[in-house]
Formats: C-alpha cells, sequence, structure tokens
C-alpha cells in the first residue's frame, strides 16, 4: 500500500512539472505580446533580455492606435466588429433553424443534404474565392463594399455548420414536441418557446463559433478589401504595418494592436467557457 502511493505521488508530481512547463510554453508567446506593446518606438535593444522586457515601459504604441490622424485602427476595430456583430446574429439563427428542422422534421432527401453538405464541408473555402469575389464585385460589395459582402459571404452558407448543433437537438426527447403538437401548438412555438430555452448551450457555443470567424479572418477579407484602406478589418490592417520598411517601429504597435484585439474574445470566453464546453459535449453526444 506504501509503495504504491509513494509511486502515485512521484507520478502526480512528473505530471504536475510537465504540465507546468508546457503552460509556461504556452504562454511565453502571450506575455512577449503584452510585454513588447509597451515598449516605446524610440527604445533601443540590447541583449536577449532587453530584446524580452523592454527597460522603460510606454503607452506610446496604444497611444498611436487611438491617433486617428496616423492610422486607421479605430475605423478597422469598427470594421471587425461590426461584421463580428451581424455574422454572430445572423448565422447563429440560421444554424440553429437549419439544425432544429434536420434534427426533427423528417422529409425526402433530408439524409442525401446532409451527407451532400457534409462532403461540400470536407473542401477547403478559399477554392471558391475567384467566383465568390466577381460576385461580389458585380454587386458592388468589394473595396469601398467589403463590409456587407464579407457578413454576406459569411453568412450565406453557415447552415452547412449544422453538425454539432443538431447533435445537441438531438438529444432532446422528442417526446416534449410530440406533447406540443398534441396540444396544438405549431413547430414554430414549440421551437421558440421549448427547445430554444432548453439550448442555451448550444446558443452560446454557436454565436462564439460565428464570432470567432470574421475576428480572425484574414484571407478572405484581404481580397475582397484590397486596396481600400478604411475597408480593413484589424487582421487585415495591421498585417500591412508588419509589411513596412520601418518594421521595428511597427512591430511593438502591431503586439498593442493584438492586445486591444484579443481582449473581447478573451472576455467572452472567460464569462462564457461553461456553455461552450457543455455545448460542444452535449452536441457531440448523437450526429
Amino acid at each position: 500500500m506504501k509503495s504504491y502511493k509513494t509511486k502515485r505521488t512521484v507520478g502526480n508530481v512528473i505530471a504536475y512539472i510537465l504540465l507546468i512547463i508546457i503552460s509556461i510554453i504556452w504562454l511565453f508567446p502571450f506575455v512577449g505580446l503584452v510585454l513588447q506593446s509597451f515598449r516605446s518606438y524610440a527604445t533601443e535593444y540590447g541583449g536577449m533580455v532587453d530584446y524580452i522586457i523592454p527597460h522603460h515601459f510606454s503607452l506610446d504604441n496604444y497611444t498611436f492606435l487611438f491617433s486617428k490622424a496616423d492610422t486607421n485602427f479605430l475605423i478597422w476595430y469598427k470594421n471587425t466588429l461590426t461584421i463580428s456583430a451581424f455574422v454572430t446574429v445572423f448565422q447563429t439563427l440560421i444554424v440553429l433553424c437549419v439544425s432544429y428542422a434536420l434534427s426533427r422534421m423528417r422529409f425526402k432527401g433530408r439524409t442525401f443534404l446532409m451527407k451532400f453538405w457534409l462532403i461540400l464541408g470536407l473542401f477547403p473555402g478559399f477554392l471558391t474565392m475567384i467566383c465568390l469575389y466577381f460576385l461580389l464585385k458585380m454587386f458592388g460589395l468589394t473595396q469601398a463594399g467589403a463590409i456587407p459582402g464579407l457578413i454576406l459571404v459569411s453568412v450565406a452558407s453557415c447552415g452547412m455548420g449544422y453538425y454539432v448543433c443538431k447533435g445537441y437537438f438531438d438529444t432532446i426527447p422528442k417526446a416534449l414536441d410530440e406533447a406540443a403538437r398534441i396540444d396544438g401548438a405549431t413547430r414554430a412555438r414549440i421551437f421558440l418557446t421549448m427547445i430554444i430555452p432548453m439550448s442555451k448551450p448550444i446558443i452560446i457555443y454557436t454565436a462564439l463559433v460565428a464570432f470567432m470567424g470574421p475576428w480572425c479572418d484574414y484571407v478572405f477579407a484581404s481580397y475582397v478589401a484590397f486596396g481600400h484602406d478604411t475597408s480593413y478589418n484589424v487582421a487585415v490592417g495591421m498585417t500591412r504595418w508588419v509589411w513596412t520598411n520601418d518594421y521595428q517601429g511597427y512591430f511593438t504597435r502591431f503586439c498593442a494592436g493584438g492586445v486591444l484585439v484579443a481582449i473581447p474574445v478573451t472576455l467572452l470566453f472567460m464569462f462564457l467557457q461553461k456553455y461552450y464546453v457543455e455545448g460542444v459535449t452535449g452536441g457531440a453526444v448523437k450526429g
């Protein structure tokens, strides 16, 4: 018995040491990002320690970001927030409706439709970039009109992402629907007054996933808004900074922008983590 306890203690100590080492490695880039954001533009670099930890902490980079005369960062931030907000609302509504229909209703072609969407989802989205660009350009939704164009692209095909949400709806007993139908409730009323209140975790999961897509989008956003600075999102605009000849100066500003970009996402995950995990695990039970 004593030998078993000793082995378990040693095993726990080794596991904790490994977890601490992994955590330090994982957190090191984020700590470096925050520290570099407080480095002054005029700071000279010394050795490796001086490169990581600034001699003098300064808010110059954050002041630069909020200066409308020097940069369009606030416009990029507003563009990103606008796209993410609209996409979150519309995409969540569409995914919930599609998932409910596929989970609760039986109609001809249902199985084929789910399999067809599943196969389409295996292909990367950027294969359609050229086609989508010319379609958007025909309707004036590129460059100056890139914001509504990016919202449309993110929302248009979101119904194919029904997998997790449908799996969660499958875990809700269908007997509830049948009892409500006997009492004269319509499909819409069942969905709005019964299913939605019981689906808070999956709704929050779907909304978070929808919010994260446009917030981190670079490839398609740079393609649609190409050449129009005020239509960039933060990912595209800040990438242009590190492409300048003044890489050293703009790198610290890039880090400061990265900190501000991470704040909304971090807060959302901190406050909604419980529901996020419940939505993922609940939706993975059935397919």
